[in-house]
């Protein structure tokens, strides 16, 4: 049976400011609240299962905007931390040729400031945490990632994408660090095929993951975009196809993927410990092609507009 646990996703909220033209007297921006966790948060809240987000709020009037978001989405704010540090913003803007430019300001923003005494505010009965992006690689929120994971993982699902963002850690080898040290304790790794190519240029997926597995981890997935997916237990390999759908933009697969894959396990009652170790190939294809069914609805719409659970089969 499905356990009804709440799911924790840590890490930023931003907001991601876009170029709209000039105005007589400057520029024309929109600013939409993003970041990759805090996606992903959403995505579990879609698909009908309890999550709550973990991360450094600004009590500026963005951070009260992305607050807002929060609560409209059904995410718990529970354990929001607020600061009086600013807002972190990624600029996009596009020159005369269509070819878009990006400005990260983030350095002492608020998604940052997690520390190890906030730990206290998470509920203690939660299924999985999930972490990624570079709220991982950065302080002093990276530490505070660190003792969390040492702290909750033997009795929680540890879930680690990497999602690489080379404007805000350019060093490969931070990264790739990362994904060691994860590798020992998390149960769920899952990259996306662009970032395997950045970290491991030229290495076997298969190598990889076996490595991983060897390591500790459960459950290895790879995202290949319009290929579908890779999945390893230590049982083997599946592969998934990706629904064929007319694709406006990818913004948010990846985030959606995941979403869905914590559901799909938590609906399947393995999302715990001890029952992810037990996924058959079986289960395993049908969790990744849940995942990549969601991830494709993404894909039909502008920007993270992650689908809803009566929009997906009733049964993983």
């Amino acid at each position: 049976m499905a356990n009804n646990k709440t799911l924790v996703v840590c890490g930023e909220s931003l907001l991601d400011v876009f170029e709209h033209g000039v105005t007589p007297t400057g520029l024309n921006l929109d600013a939409v609240v993003g970041g990759s966790p805090l996606n992903v948060a959403a995505g579990i809240a879609r698909l009908g299962a309890p999550v709550a987000f973990f991360g450094g709020l600004s009590s500026d009037f963005l951070g009260a905007r992305i607050e807002q978001s929060i609560r409209q989405e059904g995410i718990s704010l529970d354990a929001l931390v607020r600061c009086d540090a600013p807002t972190t913003l990624s600029l996009v803007g596009v020159d005369a040729r269509g070819v878009p430019s990006y400005r990260f300001y983030g350095t002492g923003g608020a998604d940052r400031q997690l520390r190890p005494e906030h730990l206290s505010v998470l509920p203690a009965d939660v299924a999985a945490f999930h972490f990624g992006s570079y709220a991982c690689v950065v302080e002093p929120i990276g530490s505070t990632v660190r003792a969390l994971v040492e702290q909750r993982r033997s009795g929680s699902v540890i879930s680690y994408d990497p999602n690489v963002r080379l404007n805000v850690e350019p060093d490969l080898a931070v990264w790739r660090d990362m994904v060691v040290w994860m590798s020992q304790r998390a149960h769920l790794l899952k990259l996306s095929d662009e970032d395997f190519e950045r970290l491991y240029p030229g290495q076997s997926p298969d190598d990889l993951a076996a490595q991983w597995l060897q390591a500790g981890v459960a459950v290895v997935m790879m995202t290949r975009g319009g290929e579908g997916a890779l999945a390893w237990t230590t049982e083997g390999r599946v592969e998934v196809p990706a629904p064929r759908v007319t694709v406006l933009d990818t913004v948010g697969a990846g985030d959606t993927f995941q979403a869905a894959t914590l559901v799909a396990l938590q609906e399947l009652g393995k999302l715990d410990p001890q029952g992810i170790t037990t996924v058959t190939l079986d289960e395993l294809r049908r969790i990744a092609a849940f995942a990549a069914g969601a991830a494709a609805i993404t894909c039909t719409r502008r920007g993270p507009d992650l689908p809803r659970r009566a929009e997906l089969p009733a049964q993983v």
